[in-house]
């Protein structure tokens, strides 16, 4: 059976970045880059390549760097031109294809996820969509996670959310799923509950921020009220969506990085500048350098 392709994918990006002050003062932290690349860009590269051709940000009046970056920069392409400069060029007119269009939508007051990804039922509509946090960075070798997830939804045609192993003692930072084992990484979600203490924990199945979910949900965020942190919570929503369909968790391949944190954020700069073309053996050089000249001062200390 063929089900309804996925068109659309929304980035709630109106959040303020505390963990990264005084960088996100007047910079978002979807703007911060890792090697050369900021993590919004990352985001949507992961989108377009499982096929989004619209891409909704949830932006606040802080944001407008977002939508300059992935805008033309015509004096900069000009400039870029006038000096011979190809290479540069392709790179800052291929950020966005042209195919794919960008919808911006303000976000007046941050009630919580589940009320960001409700803020874009105007240009999603009918349809089902991803929901991608730009912090959760996930390398996901030659399959994304959200390709992952989009072959799973085109086998079921139901949401779709990803999940990890998290520890036991970080569950009170994740969704966590009650889950039934439909095959090797692939699950039903039984329950699913927001930063749940480890005592009470169902399991170690973290929600992170890749999902693909039906439009339904839509009408279930209208009814949600405030769970966790006083915020709408998209997790509440997705357990009521429970009551009407099902919904699978996929334990996607792949390493997540948290730049939502600092340290997740490092490793990921670190991991991605060795993989670079440009940089990586020279990086890789660099670090091994800096671990020999560690491992002498360690032993003389």
């Amino acid at each position: 059976m063929k089900y309804a392709k996925v068109r659309k994918a929304v980035f709630p990006v109106a959040g303020l970045g505390t963990r990264f002050l005084p960088a996100t003062k007047a910079s978002p932290k979807e703007m911060l880059p890792v090697v050369d690349k900021p993590l919004i860009q990352y985001a949507v590269e992961e989108a377009v390549g499982a096929g989004a051709e619209v891409l909704v940000f949830i932006t606040s009046r802080t944001k407008r760097s977002i939508s300059d970056h992935f805008d033309r920069a015509y004096e900069l392409e000009t400039e870029l031109e006038l000096r011979g400069k190809k290479t540069e060029l392709e790179l800052v007119q291929g950020i966005v294809p042209a195919h794919v269009t960008c919808v911006y939508i303000r976000q007046a007051e941050a009630q919580g996820l589940g009320h960001a990804v409700a803020c874009a039922e105007p240009v999603v509509g009918n349809e089902p969509f991803y929901v991608i946090l730009a912090d959760d960075l996930i390398d996901g070798d030659q399959h994304s996670a959200l390709l992952q997830m989009r072959n799973v939804y085109e086998r079921y045609g139901h949401s779709v959310i990803g999940v990890e192993r998290v520890a036991q003692e970080e569950t009170g930072r994740y969704g966590i799923i009650t889950p039934e084992e439909i095959s090797p990484r692939l699950y039903q979600v039984k329950h699913i509950v927001e930063k749940p203490k480890p005592a009470a924990a169902p399991s170690t199945l973290g929600v992170v921020g890749r999902y693909l979910l039906t439009p339904r949900v839509f009408e279930l965020l209208r009814k949600t009220g405030k769970g966790a942190g006083g915020e709408i919570q998209l997790t509440d929503a997705i357990q009521a969506l429970l009551g009407y369909e099902e919904v699978q968790a996929y334990e996607f391949a792949g390493t997540r990085y948290d730049c939502g944190s600092k340290f997740g954020y490092l490793k990921a700069t670190v991991e991605y500048g060795l993989k670079h073309t440009e940089l990586g053996d020279e990086f890789r050089d660099y670090l091994m350098r800096i671990g020999t000249e560690l491992r002498a001062a360690g032993r003389t200390e």
